[in-house]
């Protein structure tokens, strides 16, 4: 009975020790944590594993997978890592893991390493890039106002017979209207037409901006009205756009009517609204328009943010205007 007993304990304690629940649980962070720690000891073996598992697991890369690569280090580390990405197992793993690394090099500025990146891959077996490899690299060069540079990387797309799409004109279109450079960014718009791409949030968006940064506010509240009519969602930041040249040009009571004339279909954006109007209303001294805004927030029961709503305490409540 005694050995009956004993057996049954070293059979129950093999079979909980099977279901012991491991230390650590595998995770996105898990993973890049365990990149980066590999990468910066210069570990490739251990990279190049992890890449390839987390990807089984259904763990994608990151913005943080590369975060070990800095400008400090990449002459050194490119090349090792460029060969260790090109032994990973062929499809998702080795694309999504060349593309991580063009969106870390991006980011960092670093174009024509990121070039390089993409050109490898384009010889490389498997998922060769896309429209999506060049977004990142199109993204920084256009923020920078890189404009020849951005052209240059089309170009590149073109000849290795990748179609830019709608996104990567988006980042050239939305540039050259940062800039308020109208001419440009209407060529744009003309090589969109021409392949027929359509235009979409972003597109607007942009748009709107190019009309504001050029003082064309008829033209801005135009295409706010077409894109409603086109059943494109305008995004908060176009709302914006408006509100702030409005404010730029001191039309005040404008500003005031536009926030209100579209109050009503959207909550959260009404919160942004009239939140953005009586912020900046209040930056510029004009405490009685701020106070009738926020108090009719409160009214209409908008989120009230902290510094808005310390306002509200003090200027509305106190005024008894509630």
């Amino acid at each position: 009975m005694l050995a009956l007993g004993k057996l049954w304990s070293q059979k129950s304690s093999r079979f909980l020790c099977s279901l012991a629940i491991p230390d650590v649980v595998p995770s996105c962070n898990y993973y890049d944590a365990q990149i980066n720690k590999a990468g910066r000891e210069g570990d490739f073996a251990t990279v190049h594993r992890l890449l390839n598992k987390r990807c089984h697991d259904g763990f994608f890369n990151t913005n943080n997978t590369f975060k070990f690569i800095s400008k400090d280090n990449l002459s050194i580390l490119l090349d090792a890592l460029l060969e260790t990405i090109g032994r990973l197992d062929s499809g998702f793993p080795r694309k999504c893991s060349y593309d991580c690394l063009i969106s870390r090099l991006s980011k960092m500025h670093c174009i024509s390493e990121a070039m390089r990146v993409a050109e490898t891959m384009a010889k490389s077996e498997g998922h060769g890039p896309n429209n999506v490899t060049f977004h990142p690299i199109i993204n920084a060069l256009t923020k920078k106002e890189e404009f020849e540079g951005a052209w240059r990387v089309i170009a590149v797309m073109k000849s290795i017979g990748i179609t830019p799409d709608l996104t990567s004109y988006n980042f050239m279109l939305t540039g050259y209207c940062f800039a308020g450079n109208v001419a440009s960014a209407a060529g744009v718009v003309a090589k969109m037409e021409e392949e027929e791409l359509g235009a979409d949030t972003r597109t607007y968006d942009a748009l709107v901006l190019g009309a504001c940064r050029a003082g064309k506010l008829d033209a801005a509240l135009a295409l706010l009205r077409r894109m409603l009519d086109d059943g494109v969602s305008p995004l908060y930041c176009t709302h914006a756009h408006i509100i702030g040249a409005f404010l730029r040009y001191n039309y005040y009571e404008q500003a005031i009517e536009f926030v209100r004339s579209y109050a009503g279909r959207d909550t959260k954006l009404d919160a942004e609204n009239f939140g953005i109007l009586a912020t900046r209303l209040i930056s510029r001294s004009k405490f009685e328009e701020a106070k009738e805004l926020v108090k009719e927030m409160s009214e209409r029961r908008l989120r009230i943010g902290p510094p808005l709503k310390a306002f509200y305490e003090s200027h509305v409540k106190s005024d008894g205007l509630r």
